[in-house]
């Protein structure tokens, strides 16, 4: 089965048709974090190298369904689902339609014609976690995820075991926004939290709730603490705030597999990508400088190497946040 989507992805190659479609798990793509990542640094990149991309912003889930089905019925390929909400309507798709080749990305769809992406979200939390806690002079510090899920499960457990790692007595306040996909647009609750946490003293908050986190920013700023982004380098958007971003590069993974499958290297199954190579990070520029220090700097690249080696005291532990989040 597996040489058969092989030969697929040559005789696209060799046809020179390259049109690809990008399914988004929400509204909007432009949320300055995990779809905007993808649009950024993967659908742009495709499109400068000639590649034809369809982008598709469902309201809801049924939507999601109809508009994968459509594009596989429609000769795009391949076709990208991106965030853990497509993956039912991946599954559908790919039995359907055989001849098609999906990637989807944080979650797993088994079908000999998908290419799961999942990242080690674990990793960049815990230094993030370490950083916060470096930073954090109340001892207190937030977490404020979108959804209870297994996906954010990673950022959070693998924030606290960061923190822990500097201060084993440091307190942790976690909060969610909500049970559906508004979760992760809902700058207002996102800000409504943020204010929560502060006035329990947390000086330092990590949002890993898409585009609620503008909240989370804003009450940052309101009350000159500081906060952590995800997915996007977001320190832009509140100089000297925002402490660091924890990014995923999702949009690179984009960009290096639909062009893998006009290349004719694509290959179905699982893949990871962790702090290796750069594929999950803490981002740091002339937006944050000034507080994300050098001296900081050194300590986090210490605990980055660490982990690539396989020698952080705490491996175990942090390898557990990727069980216990689903992977």
């Amino acid at each position: 089965m597996i040489l058969m989507y092989f030969s697929t992805a040559v005789a696209v190659e060799r046809n020179a048709t390259r049109k690809a479609a990008v399914v988004y798990d929400r509204p909007s793509k432009f949320d300055h974090s995990f779809n905007q990542a993808v649009f950024d640094n993967g659908v742009i990149k495709l499109k400068v190298h000639g590649v034809e991309v369809k982008e598709f912003e469902p309201a809801n889930s049924v939507q999601i369904e109809k508009g994968i089905l459509k594009l596989a019925a429609r000769g795009y390929n391949p076709i990208v689902g991106v965030g853990y909400a497509t993956a039912p309507a991946i599954a559908r798709a790919a039995n359907l339609y055989p001849q098609v080749s999906f990637i989807i990305i944080d979650s797993v769809v088994e079908a000999p014609n998908v290419q799961s992406i999942l990242f080690k979200e674990e990793q960049g939390a815990y230094l993030a976690g370490k950083l916060a806690a470096l930073k954090s002079h109340s001892g207190i510090i937030g977490f404020i995820g979108g959804m209870d899920i297994p996906l954010i499960d990673k950022f959070s457990c693998g924030y606290e075991l960061g923190a822990q790692s500097v201060n084993s007595d440091i307190k942790i306040l976690k909060n969610y926004l909500g049970s559906t996909l508004h979760a992760w647009n809902d700058p207002s609750k996102g800000l409504e939290l943020a204010i929560y946490q502060i006035e329990q003293q947390a000086d330092v908050i990590f949002s890993a709730a898409g585009g609620s986190g503008l909240g989370v920013f804003q009450a940052a700023k309101d009350y000159q603490i500081n906060a952590i982004g995800v997915d996007s380098n977001q320190n832009i958007l509140q100089p000297g705030i925002i402490l660091t971003s924890m990014v995923k590069r999702v949009g690179r993974a984009v960009f290096k597999n639909v062009m893998s499958f006009y290349q004719g290297t694509w290959q179905p199954g699982v893949f990871q990508y962790g702090l290796e190579s750069n594929w999950v990070d803490l981002a740091k520029d002339k937006y944050n400088q000034d507080v994300y220090t050098e001296e900081f700097e050194r300590i986090i690249n210490k605990e980055k190497a660490l982990i690539i080696n396989h020698e952080l005291e705490r491996l175990s532990l942090l390898n557990e946040c990727a069980i216990s989040g689903g992977q």
